[in-house]
């Protein structure tokens, strides 16, 4: 249920609403625009009629949200929401490259990597120094050595970083090094994790599960938003179907749909996506016309011997490639990159 407040209410006005849904044992939270506020009533609301808000001083109109994610639900937030990382702006009119490598693997490796990334025209560095794999006896990560290069990396060459976290107890450390946190595709509907990233208060990118619908994955970003943390960013990363041609299918569909549906940002992931990196440039293309707000893709300096995933990560001279040609689809949608 949203509440929408008169043009200029008062804060007392404002305040007396809250008071009002706290007393009833729901939680508020507030969209505050240049001319109106919008209420949330979060929590089962179900058995509560309107009419007990109607009454209220400063209420304009009670509207309930069908959908069964409210704050993720363009009901309650219809304008795009921006996520603000150290002077980048995701969800405006630029399209936002983030790239690096899939694990951090060596200083050298990282370094080399982030400096392609930031002469291509890259806006934020990714590198995991924690990974899930499927397997046990592969390459896991270098943990907290790998947390240090990265912030190394983001000084020397001024590019916020994005790092996966897999555990909650790791939340607070990862934080202390990470600009965005990002939940991996096995971890979307780890609840405790995404509690703890939402208490955290760090901007999120919430990766789709492989085997997951797109109300799941806004579900699970409800999680995240219900601890008042509104900097939340979704990942389409393909999904699992019959089709063995490549890694996963990558869901188009799921970015214009998720933009109808959520006022959050939506970001592609054509590496994980196709697990091929002769595919990854047409589908970041793809991809940005279909509306997306950025790409997140993987760059290595050599792949044929990289520790994860170089099957699917582009060398520098091809990623500079398939920055340029993302560029020409957002100057042909009216944006930039």
């Amino acid at each position: 249920m949203i509440i929408v407040m008169k043009h200029h209410t008062t804060t007392e006005e404002i305040d007396a609403v809250v008071r009002h849904i706290e007393s009833l044992g729901f939680k508020a939270h507030l969209s505050q625009g240049e001319e109106r506020t919008i209420i949330g009533v979060i929590g089962d609301e179900r058995p509560v009629e309107p009419e007990l808000f109607e009454l209220l001083d400063g209420v304009e109109r009670v509207m309930r949200i069908l959908h069964p994610f409210k704050l993720a639900s363009r009901d309650f937030h219809p304008d795009d929401s921006v996520v603000k990382i150290n002077g980048v702006s995701v969800g405006t009119s630029q399209v936002i490259i983030m790239a690096g490598p899939c694990a951090v693997e060596s200083r050298e490796q990282l370094m080399e990597t982030a400096a392609a990334v930031k002469q291509a025209g890259g806006h934020i560095l990714r590198g995991g120094a924690f990974k899930p794999r499927t397997s046990p006896y592969a390459f896991q990560g270098l943990g907290l050595k790998g947390l240090e290069l990265l912030r190394e990396a983001r000084d020397a060459h001024q590019l916020p970083i994005i790092t996966e976290v897999m555990s909650p107890h790791e939340v607070t450390l990862v934080a202390q090094y990470a600009d965005i946190l990002q939940i991996g595709a096995r971890n979307m509907q780890n609840f405790a994790l995404l509690h703890a990233v939402g208490e955290i208060q760090k901007p999120v990118m919430l990766k789709r599960g492989m085997m997951s619908t797109v109300e799941e994955l806004l579900m699970a970003a409800e999680y995240v938003l219900s601890h008042g943390n509104s900097r939340v960013m979704l990942c389409e990363r393909g999904i699992r179907t019959f089709e063995t041609a490549t890694r996963n299918t990558f869901d188009i569909n799921a970015i214009p749909v998720l933009k109808s549906l959520t006022h959050l940002p939506v970001i592609a992931d054509p590496s994980h996506g196709t697990g091929k990196w002769e595919l990854v440039t047409p589908i970041a293309r793809a991809a940005i016309a279909a509306g997306a707000d950025g790409v997140i893709v993987e760059v290595h300096c050599d792949p044929a011997h990289a520790l994860s995933d170089g099957a699917q990560s582009l060398k520098p001279d091809k990623f500079a490639v398939m920055v340029t040609e993302v560029r020409r689809i957002a100057e042909a949608m009216k944006r930039t990159v």
